[in-house]
């Protein structure tokens, strides 16, 4: 390990999903109280039939839909709840993979504070997304594949403001106290290879600071960000100050079909391991 790195412990052996379980990745209300779900439609109650697909492949943690193009995710969770730390991990993506990181994350999984891991059209990588806790978006650009000759995606760019179907508004930089630009985030970012995450997650409505390949990528203190639909104490009465860790195997919502989860696609993660404060 990086002498840098002293005092972080692993939490995923690299064999098996011991400290780790599986469950589906179930619609909640936007923001706590608010309207849920209807339990009773078809959609939900296929979702609840998969938790995805997780198995160790050389030792990475790999998240698959289940089957593979069923167009329903799922979540793995950490066994333990984490109040103040800092996370490390190594990430692989395919393309196209809608993932993310969730942090403080209540037990569905779906509700908590996720790092984004958007790797497909329109997404973003490495911002916040308030999941299930007010939907806010702290982000600084979006971001596509560049194409070969033969249609075959060979690495990123950002993306054309004309044709994203996610708008890159001034309020949503505007929720983050440091945001990298795209630029800088494309000049260290490794296609087709591993890029190493970390997180750092402190106080009871936290301030959480993201690094990619040693580059700050966000910097967001939720204890005093304001968003329309982001109510502090209530996010903070559901999700309490420790929550598992979660990663996500996203669904394929109508608006983009396989162009978020590939049907065969993956992510891949390794050398998860974690420093409480």
């Amino acid at each position: 390990m990086n002498p840098t790195h002293t005092g972080f412990f692993p939490i995923f052996d690299g064999q098996t999903l011991a400290g780790w379980h599986a469950i589906p990745r179930l619609p909640v209300s936007r923001a706590p109280g608010g309207p849920g779900p209807d339990q009773q439609a078809d959609t939900y109650w296929r979702a609840s039939q998969t938790t995805g697909s997780w198995t160790i492949e050389d030792g990475a943690l790999t998240g698959r839909q289940d089957p593979p193009g069923c167009g329903y995710g799922g979540y793995l969770l950490s066994d333990g709840v984490y109040g103040d730390f800092e996370l490390m991990f190594e990430a692989r993506p395919d393309w196209p993979a809608d993932t993310g990181i969730l942090v403080r994350a209540s037990a569905l999984g779906s509700q908590g504070y996720q790092i984004l891991l958007d790797h497909r059209r329109s997404g973003n990588i490495g911002g916040i997304y308030g999941n299930g806790i007010g939907g806010f978006h702290g982000i600084n650009f979006t971001l596509d594949a560049k194409y070969d000759g033969q249609g075959r995606p060979i690495g990123l760019r950002l993306e054309d403001p004309s044709t994203t179907i996610e708008p890159m508004t001034p309020d949503k930089t505007a929720l983050l106290d440091y945001a990298a630009s795209g630029e800088q985030f494309l000049s260290i970012w490794r296609w087709n290879d591993w890029n190493e995450f970390r997180i750092r997650v402190e106080g009871n409505l936290p301030r959480i600071t993201v690094h990619i390949n040693g580059l700050l990528m966000s910097d967001i203190d939720t204890a005093v960000m304001t968003h329309p639909w982001y109510r502090p104490e209530e996010v903070l009465q559901l999700l309490g100050p420790k929550g598992h860790i979660a990663f996500e195997v996203h669904d394929n919502d109508p608006g983009m079909g396989d162009a978020r989860w590939g049907a065969n696609a993956a992510c891949r993660w390794r050398n998860i391991r974690i420093r409480e404060l």
